[in-house]
């Protein structure tokens, strides 16, 4: 997980990067079209492209509608915060897999849960401060809503796991996001300069990488050990931040990321606590 967050905060440096120079919806288009080749790759010689059209086409175009959604609004919310301020915000997302599992997966929350779900929605509050001398900004508005749209794939990557495979899912995922990329780029799209060749590049490795890492990482471990190193992302936001662009958070944003980060840890326990009590 450590590996799977190092890679997942370099692509998000590259899309920062090129979120200032080109749409956020073509740069959608480019992270699905980039890292496309590699995974084709790793699946014939995994041999996974048999049953890829035995699939439940309207989940997955769905799905795919949210990743296109997620991305664009993560890219656009780039061009105006750092990556510290970023991740922030979209630590949120664990609140709101907990939240729609009740309502879309009928699981059952407690009032613990629901307490913590509401703390961390006060933790991102506090990092966009909206009284309104600081930060609530199309841009934190944007980060919110990739946030939603990362949970509502999440609770859809639940369902379709029942009975389509890992492989099917990434590749139509990237697929149709590179489609619904381009159509939407198409009449504003800018012509790809040379020079950020090498950003691609580095935008295709570190997403596919952070994939396959992620996956080995939920397949082998526990998820209640393996999901909180999810947060050590704002240590490599503030990293970067600091090498790139010579930026630090400030007290409210870390005053903000930390109480979202333990409502986060308190469900991804309670979620473990539940299901060993379900399956003992």
């Amino acid at each position: 997980m450590l590996a799977a967050v190092a890679m997942f905060s370099f692509m998000d440096t590259t899309m920062k990067v090129l979120s200032s120079h080109y749409p956020a919806t073509q740069v959608t288009a480019m992270r699905a079209l980039s890292s496309l080749p590699l995974l084709c790759g790793y699946m014939l010689y995994r041999g996974a492209f048999r049953g890829i059209f035995k699939v439940r086409w309207g989940m997955h175009i769905f799905r795919s509608l949210l990743g296109i959604a997620m991305l664009t609004s993560f890219a656009y919310g780039l061009k105006a915060l750092s990556l510290a301020e970023a991740y922030s915000i979209f630590f949120i997302a664990p609140s709101l897999i907990t939240a729609l599992s009740v309502f879309i997966l009928k699981e059952k929350v407690g009032t613990g849960q629901w307490v913590a779900i509401v703390v961390g929605l006060l933790g991102v509050l506090v990092v966009l401060r909206p009284e309104g001398t600081g930060f609530l900004t199309l841009g934190g508005l944007a980060l919110l809503g990739s946030a939603a749209c990362y949970a509502m794939a999440a609770i859809t990557s639940r369902v379709l796991a029942r009975t389509d495979s890992n492989e099917s899912m990434m590749f139509w995922y990237l697929l149709m996001m590179a489609a619904g990329g381009l159509a939407m780029s198409a009449s504003h799209w800018v012509p790809v300069r040379a020079e950020d060749g090498w950003v691609l590049l580095a935008l295709a490795l570190s997403g596919f990488l952070g994939q396959l890492a992620i996956t080995r990482a939920f397949s082998s471990g526990k998820a209640s050990v393996v999901a909180p190193f999810e947060y050590s992302a704002l240590a490599w936001g503030v990293a970067i931040d600091w090498l790139l662009w010579h930026t630090l958070p400030d007290g409210y944003t870390l005053l903000g990321a930390g109480i979202i980060i333990a409502s986060g840890i308190y469900l991804v326990r309670r979620e473990s606590v539940h299901a060993e009590a379900e399956h003992p």
